[in-house]
């Protein structure tokens, strides 16, 4: 594991700043899963009913809400706007990396999204210091419906 630099984080917690985030539509969901009733499934589901184009990343599935499952960021061959991370928070220093990796060679990724119970202050602020906006500890289907529903 890199060194990684003592800053501290600064997600965005304001609703005009989530709200701008809302906003990015093509969404690499890393932990996307198969099964209906858990939030890595139905959160990914409601944002695509509401017109996010969803990109699962989990490398045990081959499809998830009927579009192909990849087993990377780098393997997603669409431009991502936005990083939702399903994943056990000590899991996200290297989703982080690989976002990273990703951004300096493809150019995309505007933005990570850690869902509610997941945070790593340390690997946001690695994230924020290459040029992303994150927002940690919240949940985007609950953020949605709150700033962004008709």
């Amino acid at each position: 594991m890199p060194n990684r630099p003592v800053c501290v984080a600064m997600p965005v917690t304001d609703d005009d700043a989530i709200h701008d985030v809302l906003k990015l539509e093509s969404i690499a969901v890393v932990g996307c899963s198969t099964t209906a009733g858990k939030a890595a499934h139905e959160i990914p589901a409601y944002l695509q009913q509401h017109g996010y184009e969803i990109h699962p990343v989990n490398p045990y599935a081959e499809y998830v809400l009927g579009n192909a499952a990849v087993d990377s960021l780098g393997a997603v061959e669409d431009s991502i706007d936005l990083v939702n991370v399903f994943r056990p928070s000590d899991e996200v220093a290297g989703i982080v990396d690989d976002t990273l990796t990703r951004r300096e060679s493809v150019g995309d990724i505007d933005a990570l999204w850690l869902q509610l119970g997941i945070t790593d202050d340390d690997a946001l602020a690695e994230a924020e210091a290459a040029g992303l906006t994150t927002v940690q500890d919240r949940c985007m289907k609950i953020e949605h419906q709150r700033l962004r529903s008709e």
